[in-house]
């Protein structure tokens, strides 16, 4: 005998359970299921426990260079167990949160794996449940790619990593994505000898260049190999290739940072009527799949790998449910990549701008121009970039390199998504003095 709901949620990741929480408040019976541990991805092995080891690492980094400020401490050192043990506390008191808001809009939770039996059944060890509607948010995985030597035990991925027990001497980080820099700065913060290495001639390639060139400069204590590929792995050695050219690294650790795939195996999602495509479940802006009873949110559909993306797909597919007609834009969705200092981008970059036809006025103001930045922090670099289209004077894309910029981005995609103009935001009043207001007067360096 089955059990039914108005909603049943696969994966509890942020596009997961924050759908679920929105139905539960809306009254919908609702249900999740999760294989592992509440949170997903996210909670578990990627945006929390990685900025938490951030986190330590900058403090650790401010203690070592806080002469400058006026601040003596001798015998500094970082010690990786203790930051491990407080990930770990800092990750079970947020699947407790979570918990919490499941029950608190009386959301069922069930652990287990689930696997359609129809387009409205599943089974999850052994029962069956059914229900009107489904969301898949199963997430993604690293990928391992197919390079000799990559399956050896001291070659991890970004999830595997952070049950580390020592520090590497050599770390060797393969790809100069958002994962892969953070990493880098992580490890390199703490006194490990770090190299990158990007198949493509920049890191970070899908944000402004202005942006991952002055990061890259900045980070000084990392070797970068651009434009080059790992032709295999050994235990000691990393064999790269450039063009003709053939060169070996020392590592003692490894760590694959070359994408993510959607998990789709083993979900049944065929005998649901649901269309898998090269990037992920197939949707529509609605979240929608081939089934219209049956929804994909998060990086399972492939639209937008970020957590903040998953969690408003959640909200869009829950509205339509409860008939509040919404659909998902990706015009103004921020991106951070947790550095140090924050790189941040929203919108559009100025060669995004140009190849889609049109005109721009883009203005630059250094990072210290700014009195706040300036009165705490003794690096001078750093910048924001504005795109503007030069014939509205809309706001099309905000980008920044900077302390603060993963907390200033959000206010960058208000203005990006309400379709301000120049105009609009120059009479806006900031707080003086912020860091913030350094957007507002980055607009104020374009034409009158």
């Amino acid at each position: 005998m089955s059990t039914e709901y108005d909603l049943i949620v696969i994966g509890s990741g942020p596009g997961g359970y924050v759908a679920a929480e929105r139905a539960g408040g809306h009254g919908l019976k609702t249900m999740i299921v999760e294989k592992s541990h509440l949170g997903g991805i996210c909670l578990n092995e990627g945006c929390i426990p990685s900025k938490t080891l951030l986190y330590s690492a900058k403090l650790y980094q401010q203690a070592v260079n806080g002469a400058v400020y006026g601040v003596l401490a001798d015998g500094v050192r970082f010690d990786l167990a203790a930051a491990m043990k407080r990930k770990n506390k800092t990750m079970m008191t947020l699947r407790k949160g979570v918990a919490y808001q499941m029950k608190r809009h009386k959301v069922e939770v069930l652990t287990g794996e689930a696997t359609f039996l129809d387009d409205q059944t599943i089974s999850v060890e052994g029962n069956t449940y059914r229900a009107k509607n489904f969301i898949v948010a199963t997430g993604s995985s690293p990928v391992r790619p197919p390079i000799p030597g990559a399956d050896l035990p001291h070659v991890l991925t970004s999830s595997e990593i952070f049950y580390l027990e020592q520090l590497p001497e050599k770390l060797v980080i393969v790809g100069g994505g958002v994962i892969g820099m953070e990493f880098a700065c992580f490890f390199s913060a703490v006194g490990v000898e770090v190299t990158v290495v990007e198949m493509l001639e920049e890191v970070l390639p899908t944000f402004d260049p202005d942006l991952a060139q002055g990061l890259r400069r900045q980070m000084r204590a990392v070797t970068f190999k651009l434009g080059s590929k790992v032709a295999s792995i050994d235990a000691q050695l990393v064999t790269l290739s450039k063009g003709e050219e053939v060169e070996t690294i020392p590592a003692d650790m490894v760590l694959m940072s070359v994408g993510r795939c959607p998990n789709t195996a083993g979900l049944g999602l065929e005998s649901a009527g649901v269309d898998i495509g090269p990037n992920g479940i197939v949707v529509d802006d609605k979240m929608q799949t081939t089934n219209p009873h049956i929804f994909a949110v998060g990086d399972v559909n492939g639209k937008s790998l970020l957590a903040h993306s998953a969690s408003r797909m959640g909200e869009v597919v829950v509205n339509n449910l409860v008939e509040s007609d919404d659909t998902m834009r990706y015009h103004a969705v921020p991106y951070v990549v947790y550095t140090f200092p924050d790189v941040a981008a929203c919108g559009m970059t100025e060669r995004q701008a140009l190849a889609a036809g049109r005109k721009v006025d883009v203005a630059k103001l250094a990072m210290q121009a700014n009195c706040r930045h300036q009165a705490e922090h003794n690096r001078p670099a750093g910048m924001v970039k504005v795109v503007v289209d030069a014939e509205s004077r809309r706001l099309l894309g905000v980008h920044m390199l900077g302390t603060y910029a993963s907390e200033l981005i959000h206010s960058a995609a208000i203005m990006i998504e309400q379709e301000m103009k120049v105009e609009d935001i120059r009479k806006i009043i900031f707080p003086h003095p912020t860091v913030g207001e350094i957007v507002r007067d980055a607009l104020w360096e374009l034409p009158m």
